[in-house]
C-alpha cells in the first residue's frame, strides 16, 4: 500500500514538473486607443497596457494585465432645478466640463483560434477575463451653482469610482522573428457592477468603453 502511494506521489511530482517545464512566459506592452461609448458621455483617450502571459499549452495562456489611460474630456449642457418653489431663478443653465480617467487590472484566458503562442505564421486569438476598473471624474462648472438651493445633475470637484468588469476581446499576432510578436486587439470592458456616482453624469452600465491596442509580445 505504501509503495503504491509512493509511486502515485512520484508520478504526480513528475507530471507537475513536466507541465511546469512546458509553460513559457511572455511579456506584453502596447499602445491603446480608448473610446467611451455611453451616450452623453463619449470621449477619446490614449493609454498603455503592460502584461504577463503564462503559456499553459500551445493553444491557451493565462494573462494578467494593467492598463492606464489619459483623461477623456466631456462637455455637457445641464440645468440645475431649484429645490424650493420660492427660490429664484427656478432653473439655472450651465455646462459641466468633465475629465474622466480610467485604470484597469485584468486576469483572464487567451485562446488561439488559429495558430498558437509560438507560431511562425500569423495567429488569431480570443480573450476572456475579469477586471477591476478604477476611475476618477473631475467636474468643473462653467458658473457657480449653490448645491444647497439647487439639485445638480453631477457634483463639482473630483470623485472616484470602481467597477468589476467582464473583459472580452479578439486579437491577431504576426511573428517578427526572435520570439517577438506584433499584435493588435479589439476589446471591451463591460461593467458587471452598477452603483450611482454623483460625479458621473451617466452612471448606469458606465463607463462602457471599446479599446484598440497595438503592441509587441516577447516570448521567453
Amino acid at each position: 500500500m505504501k509503495s503504491k502511494l509512493l509511486i502515485s506521489f512520484a508520478i504526480f511530482i513528475l507530471s507537475s514538473v513536466y507541465c511546469f517545464a512546458q509553460t513559457r512566459l511572455s511579456v506584453t506592452s502596447d499602445f491603446s486607443l480608448q473610446r467611451a461609448l455611453n451616450k452623453q458621455q463619449r470621449y477619446w483617450a490614449f493609454g498603455q497596457t503592460i502584461g504577463l502571459q503564462l503559456g499553459l499549452s500551445a493553444k491557451d495562456a493565462a494573462y494578467f494585465s494593467f492598463a492606464y489611460y489619459s483623461n477623456g474630456k466631456v462637455s455637457t449642457a445641464l440645468e440645475a432645478v431649484a429645490k424650493s418653489p420660492a427660490t429664484t431663478p427656478e432653473r439655472i443653465a450651465y455646462t459641466n466640463q468633465a475629465k474622466i480617467g480610467l485604470r484597469q487590472m485584468s486576469v483572464g484566458w487567451r485562446h488561439y483560434l488559429k495558430g498558437n503562442f509560438a507560431s511562425e505564421e500569423w495567429s488569431i486569438y480570443s480573450l476572456l477575463g475579469f477586471g477591476l476598473l478604477f476611475g476618477t471624474a473631475n467636474n468643473s462648472l462653467t458658473m457657480p451653482v449653490d448645491s444647497s438651493l439647487y439639485n445638480l445633475a453631477v457634483m463639482p470637484g473630483k470623485g472616484r469610482f470602481k467597477r468589476l468588469t467582464y473583459d472580452l476581446g479578439l486579437g491577431f499576432e504576426q511573428p517578427m522573428g526572435g520570439d517577438i510578436f506584433f499584435y493588435g486587439e479589439l476589446k471591451t470592458f463591460i461593467p458587471s457592477t452598477d452603483y450611482p456616482s454623483q460625479y458621473l453624469y451617466v452612471s448606469d452600465d458606465a463607463p462602457l468603453s471599446a479599446y484598440f491596442n497595438l503592441g509587441f509580445r516577447i516570448l521567453f
